[in-house]
């Protein structure tokens, strides 16, 4: 399958990789005019031997020009739906920008990232399939749509009536692990996927920088996927951490390694198609290295306006999910378990992974039974514009896990 690249009039090229504009005292990493691999400063692994790209003073506007997640260029007069994301494999995910070091920076300092601005590219994807939260329910109708975007809000031709907000975030803000995490991770996850669980091994296929993560690299075998988030950072999804907020990450090599990327036009706490609406775009964040941070030992925190936690909306509609299931099934999440216990059991004690399985279902159901989409766009609205919201975990054996719809993103333009 061949390789799309960025129409020109989408991104506008840059020149090399990283270059220090002095006059107005920023630092600009990135060139998505070229492929990933083409790239000094994409990566797509995280290694605490990754050399740093570029260097900024704390205070500085570091400028990262970012790619989406998979590194397509599409255009949406040409292409406006598939039955799947036209690109083969998946260890391009995800092409990241960086990583910088931050001057001063050293191991065992929190790094405090504020958000200034992320500017959107002007096209966008959204795909839905098995690899989403719950795909074998939800996810067999594979899809793969194009949104057109600009400042204010998103629109696909394969999605008519349906239009929405601008709330740009990146997925993936982190620094580098040190050794002695690198080590635990790579315990950790290889017992997990010994016993049957769902972990994306290190795999040196379309890895960069190719020589210490690629095929032959120097440390391929220990390269880290960039799929879930560690206590790094990394892979969050957490739309909360947008313009005008500040994450905190933990500093475990001098100079820290800050990389960013996976950027999300929009999306739904739970991202629960597997994808947002991916997009590439220019974000620029300033730096201030924090002496006697936060205990970050159970990951990132991060702080803003309480206006970000707000749904894009003035209306909305919303449903409820608990612990609930068929006898004889056994969820899918716990199938590497084994357990000979659950599949006789009607009801979960405590289980907030079904009760939100349960809450996506009656969504899914509302919103195909009430606008009369598919099951395959229903998911994919679901993934860029639902929140899953926890209720409560108190009540057990029932916790409760809330679905919001946001009723504003409907337009009632059908076609």
């Amino acid at each position: 399958m061949s390789k799309l690249r960025f129409p020109v009039a989408l991104v506008a090229p840059l020149s090399i990789f990283a270059v220090a504009a002095a006059s107005n005292a920023e630092v600009t990493v990135g060139n998505p005019a070229v492929a990933c691999a083409e790239d000094p400063a994409c990566m797509n692994r995280i290694h605490p031997a990754i050399p740093m790209v570029a260097t900024a003073e704390p205070g500085e506007r570091i400028v990262f020009v970012g790619r989406d997640a998979f590194d397509l260029s599409l255009d949406p007069d040409e292409l406006s739906s598939a039955p799947a994301i036209p690109r083969e494999g998946i260890g391009i995910v995800h092409a990241l920008t960086g990583p910088v070091a931050i001057r001063g920076a050293r191991a065992g300092d929190v790094l405090a990232v504020t958000i200034e601005a992320l500017e959107p590219a002007a096209v966008g994807w959204t795909e839905a399939g098995p690899f989403g939260f719950a795909g074998e329910q939800f996810g067999q109708d594979g899809r793969f749509i194009v949104w057109r975007i600009n400042e204010e809000y998103a629109v696909s031709d394969a999605l008519p009536g349906v239009r929405i907000p601008n709330a740009a975030f990146p997925g993936v803000v982190t620094t580098l692990p040190g050794e002695r995490l690198l080590a635990e991770v790579l315990e950790r996850e290889g017992e997990l996927l010994a016993l049957g669980g769902t972990v994306l091994p290190p795999d040196p296929v379309e890895a960069q920088p190719a020589a210490l993560c690629g095929p032959g690299g120097t440390r391929a075998s220990e390269c880290l996927r960039t799929i879930p988030p560690r206590e790094h950072g990394g892979n969050m999804d957490i739309r909360y951490i947008t313009t005008g907020t500040t994450v905190y990450l933990p500093c475990q090599i001098d100079g820290c390694g800050l990389a960013v990327g996976d950027f999300h036009y929009a999306q739904g706490d739970g991202e629960v198609s597997g994808t947002a609406i991916e997009m590439g775009g220019e974000l620029t964040v300033t730096t201030r290295i924090v002496n006697g941070g936060p205990d970050l030992s159970h990951g990132p925190h991060y702080e803003g306006p309480a206006s970000v936690l707000r749904i894009p909306s003035e209306r909305f509609y919303a449903v409820t999910g608990f612990p609930l299931k068929a006898p004889g099934s056994v969820p899918a999440n716990m199938a590497y378990l084994a357990s000979d216990r659950v599949a006789g059991l009607s009801n979960l004690s405590a289980d907030v992974h079904l009760a939100a399985r349960n809450a996506l279902a009656a969504m899914i159901d509302y919103i195909v039974t009430e606008y009369g989409y598919d099951r395959a766009q229903a998911y994919m609205i679901a993934s860029v514009a639902v929140d899953l919201r926890i209720g409560q975990l108190v009540d057990v054996p029932n916790v409760g896990v809330t679905a919001v719809l946001p009723l504003d993103i409907f337009t009632g333009e059908r076609h």
